[in-house]
């Protein structure tokens, strides 16, 4: 890999001799083993759930998560990152997921080249199934991500503005529980 980026460096004009980009080559190599992390099996979280009740509380209402993000777009290769609202309803008999986790699956699921879309209903399923497992499952969930796409931003049009995607399963259909996470999130 290291002979591919100094030929890159090579066609784009530079010299992967000069004193400031020795290193580079192997620096990006060990960038993408970090960067593109989902692609690695070994690397994808493993999720603890607690059955919904178990510590004497059970919880029903919604649950909300947010965080940031950072991916890579499939088309251009270049970055696209920005927050995410996460947010699920469990029912009395289903699991809870331990809050880190989610963050640990959007990370794992947004180390990947890939399109926002996507990166939205991957999240999604997985936490779902994670949840269900040996469970009733969730009432509901939905996933919201905004996000700025270099490609749009410092390529080709060269225009600002953030792409927001959502995701909904089950009650979040529901335009009572759908406009709720959205006022709670505002």
């Amino acid at each position: 890999m290291e002979n591919v980026i100094k030929e890159i460096l090579k066609h784009i004009g530079e010299n992967p001799e000069r004193e400031g980009l020795k290193g580079t080559p192997e620096r990006v190599v060990r960038m993408w083993k970090e960067i593109f992390r989902g692609y690695d099996p070994k690397q994808k979280p493993r999720v603890a759930v607690f059955k919904n009740g178990s510590d004497g509380l059970t919880y029903n209402q919604m649950i909300i998560d947010t965080g940031d993000f950072y991916s890579h777009c499939e088309h251009h290769m270049v970055p696209f990152f920005g927050k995410y609202w996460f947010a699920y309803v469990p029912s009395k008999d289903g699991n809870i997921i331990g809050l880190s986790k989610v963050a640990r699956i959007v990370d794992y699921h947004a180390a990947k080249l890939q399109i926002q879309e996507r990166l939205v209903n991957n999240i999604v399923t997985h936490i779902w199934n994670e949840l269900s497992k040996d469970a009733t499952e969730p009432l509901g969930m939905c996933l919201v991500m905004e996000g700025e796409h270099l490609c749009k931003t410092m390529r080709g049009v060269k225009k600002k503005g953030k792409m927001k995607t959502s995701f909904i399963k089950g009650i979040f259909n529901e335009t009572q529980v759908r406009n709720e996470f959205l006022n709670l999130i505002k």
